[in-house]
């Protein structure tokens, strides 16, 4: 029998899963949205020209509108934005499946802003399952690149290690080589982190700084995700790995990132509301940023970049006034 599994969200990240795994024979793919004429446009083109354009869609991906149809197969993947999670969730709930043998699986990176909860702890409370149920799954996966089969890797984490092993293997001889992890708290906040550091590497982009910057952006952006996890007694050891500086490295540098990319236009004067209203894809970086600073500031955690990142993006302060007020901080060791 064939291994069942369905994407919830068609946007870039979810179809580019729902396609790499159509390649393998062994499995039955379906990709859900909510939306039926996106349904409709993507089975007409087989291709998702909005999110992932020029990318095939094989025949033998299911495209549907229908929530009840897409959650009867077993291993149930969530690529949706975290601000919509609950809503959907929601309607997870009102289709009424039973959910016991089922695995679900997070790619979301980014932390609710109301809860200030990471997708899974949402996820578990919202359907009232197991933790062992979920596997989140994060790492360096620029979604273009991965459906271009450029090798890429990522990790795959769960209170279950049996779980996590069956998700690795259901990916091997995809272009997405996973390694599995027990520390779902740790690969969840790093994969959340990185967004905000990459919106301020956009930033020192879109003001025209060169690597220097840059690098001293990773590195004491890393110090404050460090000084975060420490805060709230998180596993640093999943910041030094793959889902950690692996994904912070290629969200700050990647062209294709969407986080780098709202940093660049607000480096150059563009407003954020300006910036959201004309981009098609999400980036969590944009919410991210107010869950942690608002974490932050309950923990007490010194988190200057983040803190500037939020003023500007929320408060209106300018980039430029930004730069020198953390040029200008108490000179310190490192």
């Amino acid at each position: 029998m064939k291994e069942t599994v369905s994407i919830l969200g068609a946007g870039s990240w979810g179809t580019t899963l729902a396609v790499i795994l159509s390649e393998k024979s062994n499995l039955q793919i379906t990709l859900w949205s909510p939306f039926e004429a996106e349904v409709k446009k993507i089975i007409k083109n087989q291709e998702n020209k909005d999110f992932l354009p020029s990318i095939e869609i094989p025949f033998n991906v299911c495209v549907t509108s229908d929530l009840k149809a897409a959650l009867l197969n077993r291993i149930i993947i969530i690529a949706v934005p975290v601000e919509h999670l609950k809503p959907v969730l929601r309607r997870i709930n009102d289709a009424k499946v039973k959910f016991k043998n089922k695995i679900f699986i997070s790619v979301m990176k980014g932390i609710e802003i109301k809860s200030l909860k990471r997708p899974s702890e949402i996820i578990k409370q919202e359907l009232n399952i197991n933790s062992k149920q979920i596997v989140v799954l994060s790492g360096p996966t620029i979604a273009k690149e991965v459906a271009k089969n450029i090798p890429t890797v990522a990790t795959v984490a769960s209170h279950s290690s049996k779980n996590a092993e069956k998700i690795q293997e259901l990916f091997k001889e995809t272009n997405l080589r996973l390694y599995t992890n027990s520390d779902v708290e740790g690969i969840e906040t790093a994969g959340a982190l990185k967004n905000v550091i990459a919106i301020a590497c956009g930033i020192s982009d879109g003001l025209g700084f060169g690597t220097n910057t840059k690098s001293a952006l990773i590195c004491r952006g890393l110090k404050e995700m460090m000084r975060f996890a420490r805060a709230l007694k998180i596993n640093e050891k999943a910041f030094l790995g793959i889902s950690g500086i692996g994904d912070l490295c290629t969200t700050c540098f990647s062209m294709f990132s969407r986080n780098r990319y709202v940093g660049e236009k607000i480096g150059k004067g563009e407003k954020i509301d300006n910036i959201l209203k004309n981009m098609k894809m999400v980036a969590e970086g944009v919410t991210t940023v107010k869950s942690v600073y608002n974490l932050s500031r309950k923990y007490k955690i010194d988190m200057p970049i983040t803190r500037e990142i939020y003023y500007m993006l929320y408060k209106n302060k300018s980039p430029i006034a930004a730069v020198k007020d953390l040029m200008n901080r108490p000179l310190k060791a490192e």
